[in-house]
């Protein structure tokens, strides 16, 4: 455990909440797709196709970090994780939102061209995205981080004059 504290920057007990979320979050994705992948076959193939899954993300996450690591200026190692997981949840809920604001000013697939709905749901979600990125970035304590990360995405999004 000294180890893996001394690796992630850990100070405080408190932050190991951070490398546990995403592990547990790593093994939920892992699991979640393994169900999908396997349908209709015994438990033991959707296990062993979890265990897999959660491997590969796991490495591909460790990926992630050594080369992000670089480019965010974070204090510590375990608020990448921290980060990771703002990332996860607002994407996560930025589906939760647009899916009931598109159906709330009544488009849907039926009385709208697939293509132009797709377009839509994709603007709407980016608009939520942007929201609720601040709005997750501020409960996990990384307001500022997000808010530079912001202020980078709109000025690529031509958008720039809007932050002066």
């Amino acid at each position: 455990m000294k180890r893996f504290k001394e690796r992630w920057e850990i100070q405080k007990n408190w932050q190991l909440l951070f490398p546990f979320l995403g592990v547990l979050g790593l093994l939920f994705s892992s699991y979640r797709l393994a169900l999908k992948l396997s349908g209709d076959y015994h438990i033991f193939f959707t296990i062993l196709t979890t265990i897999a899954l959660y491997f590969v993300f796991l490495k591909l996450s460790l990926f992630l970090f050594k080369k992000l690591e670089k480019k965010w200026l974070v204090t510590y190692k375990w608020e990448m994780i921290r980060i990771f997981i703002v990332f996860a949840v607002t994407g996560t809920s930025s589906l939760f939102v647009g899916r009931p604001i598109i159906k709330l000013l009544g488009i849907t697939k039926d009385n709208l061209n697939p293509i132009l709905y797709w377009i839509l749901f994709i603007i709407i979600g980016l608009i939520f995205y942007q929201i609720l990125l601040l709005f997750f970035g501020w409960m996990f304590g990384q307001f500022q981080f997000f808010w530079e990360f912001e202020k980078k995405m709109l000025s690529r999004f031509g958008l720039k004059r809007f932050l002066d």
